[in-house]
């Protein structure tokens, strides 16, 4: 398998859950990588969730996250691990 990037960083592992699902339904690998005990210790979250993808999905994966963002919603944020305000 290719190298594993950060696609992007999230406030909680259910947040990181739907990412996860709308990547993979739409053919990429990813995972969600979070220093929460398993999901048992919530309040370890508080640093972010992390939502991965193979390096070769990460321009599409990005291209998805944009297509399916909300009006309201800043795009770049999480297409862009640096800028998230949850980092």
């Amino acid at each position: 398998m290719d190298d594993v990037v950060v696609l992007t960083v999230v406030s909680s592992r259910s947040e990181a859950d739907l990412l996860v699902g709308l990547l993979r339904s739409g053919g990429l690998w990813a995972a969600v990588s979070a220093d929460d005990a398993g999901g048992q210790e919530p309040q370890l979250q508080l640093q972010g969730v992390r939502v991965l993808v193979a390096a070769s999905d990460e321009a599409p994966a990005r291209q998805l996250l944009a297509a399916t963002a909300t009006p309201d919603e800043d795009p770049d944020v999480p297409g862009d691990p640096e800028r998230s305000p949850h980092r």
